[in-house]
C-alpha cells in the first residue's frame, strides 16, 4: 500500500515549505513528489495544500491531517528505534524452560551473574520435566537433556551429560558393591520415573560391548534431587546424571560404582524456535550458559 509513503511525503513537503525542497531531501524528482500528494488528496477526496507559484499553505483539512500524520510518523519512528534497540542490546523479558533438577542446581545459581552482565534482561524461568511446546507456550529458549528427535527447532549443544551409578558408603558397607552390571540384580535400585528405561539399565563394557540388565527396587520418584536424598540416606543405588551427584562424589558423600562401565551419555542443549532474527537476549543467554558449563562441565572435573 502507498498510504504511508504518500503521508510521509506530504509531511516532508509541509516541513520543507516547497515541493522542490522536499524532493531534494527525499532524493526524488519534483514531479514524483507532486504525484504522491495528488494521489493522497484523491484518496482522501479533499485538498490538503493550497498551491501558488510562490508558496504553499495548508487548508483546514490539511492542517488537521498534517498534525495527526506528524504524530503518527513520530510514533512509527519511535517504534522502529525501540525495536532496533532490542536487536542491538540484550533486553526485555526472557522466558526460559528447563528441567526441574538441572534448573535448580545449575541455572538458578547462574542468574545473578547473567543479570550483572545483562541488566536490561528480565528472566522468567519455568521448571518442568515435561517436554513443552516452545512456540505454543511462549518460551524463548528451553534446556533439553536428551537425544533430540528431528524437529523444526534449533538445538545448540551446551555440554555433555554423563551418567554414573552411585550409592552411599553406608549402603555399600551393608550390602557390598556390585562388580559387574549383572550384580545389580541383587541390589535395591532407586528409579527415576522419566528415565528412558527405568527398569533396564544399559552399559558399555571395557571391551566395547553393550549389555542390558533388568533392575528392581523399592523406590521410584519423578524428581532426581529427591531421589538423590534417598540415596544419600542409604536407601539403595541410583543411575543418574553427574550434574546431580558430581559434588557428592567429589566430596565422598556418595561412592561411584562400576567405574569401568560407561552408562548412558546424552547432551545438554539450548533449544529455540529458529536461527533467523535470533534476539540478542536469547543469544546472550545461550553464549553465557555455554561458557559457564563448558566441556568438560564443572561438575565433572573432580570425579
Amino acid at each position: 500500500m502507498h498510504n504511508l509513503t504518500d503521508i510521509a511525503v506530504f509531511v516532508q513537503v509541509v516541513d520543507s515549505g516547497s515541493f522542490t525542497a522536499a524532493a531534494e531531501r527525499l532524493a526524488l524528482t519534483r514531479s514524483v513528489v507532486s504525484k504522491y500528494i495528488s494521489r493522497l488528496e484523491d484518496r482522501l477526496k479533499v485538498r490538503l495544500l493550497n498551491r501558488t507559484t510562490r508558496r504553499l499553505s495548508l487548508t483546514e483539512a490539511g492542517q488537521i491531517f498534517y498534525e495527526r500524520s506528524q504524530f503518527g510518523l513520530g510514533e512509527i519512528e519511535a517504534a522502529e528505534a525501540e525495536v532496533a534497540k532490542l536487536q542491538a542490546t540484550p533486553s526485555g523479558r526472557l522466558k526460559i524452560n528447563a528441567p526441574m533438577s538441572f534448573g535448580i542446581l545449575h541455572i538458578a545459581p547462574a542468574m545473578a551473574e547473567f543479570q550483572t552482565r545483562h541488566p536490561e534482561v528480565q528472566l522468567d524461568m519455568s521448571l518442568d520435566d515435561r517436554q513443552v511446546d516452545l512456540v505454543e507456550e511462549g518460551f524463548d529458549v528451553a534446556i533439553r537433556i536428551a537425544e533430540l528427535p528431528d524437529s523444526s527447532m534449533v538445538a545448540t549443544p551446551l555440554a555433555p551429560c554423563h551418567h554414573v551409578v552411585c550409592a552411599s558408603s553406608d549402603y555399600v558397607e551393608r550390602y557390598g558393591a556390585p562388580r559387574t552390571p549383572d550384580d545389580l540384580r541383587k541390589h535395591n535400585i532407586l528409579s527415576y520415573r522419566y528415565q528412558d528405561s527405568p527398569n533396564e539399565w544399559r552399559f558399555l563394557s571395557p571391551d566395547g560391548r553393550y549389555s542390558s540388565v533388568p533392575v528392581t527396587g523399592s523406590i521410584e520418584m519423578n524428581n532426581s534431587l529427591a531421589l538423590r536424598q534417598a540415596v544419600l540416606g542409604g536407601a539403595g543405588i541410583m543411575l543418574t546424571p553427574t550434574f546431580i551427584v558430581g559434588e557428592d562424589i567429589a566430596a565422598g558423600r556418595l561412592l561411584r560404582l562400576l567405574p569401568d562401565y560407561r552408562a548412558k551419555e546424552v547432551t545438554i542443549y539450548a533449544v529455540y524456535a529458529g536461527r533467523r532474527h535470533l534476539t540478542p537476549k536469547v543469544r546472550a543467554f545461550i553464549d553465557y550458559m555455554k561458557q559457564r558449563l563448558s566441556d568438560p562441565p564443572y561438575w565433572d572435573k573432580n570425579i
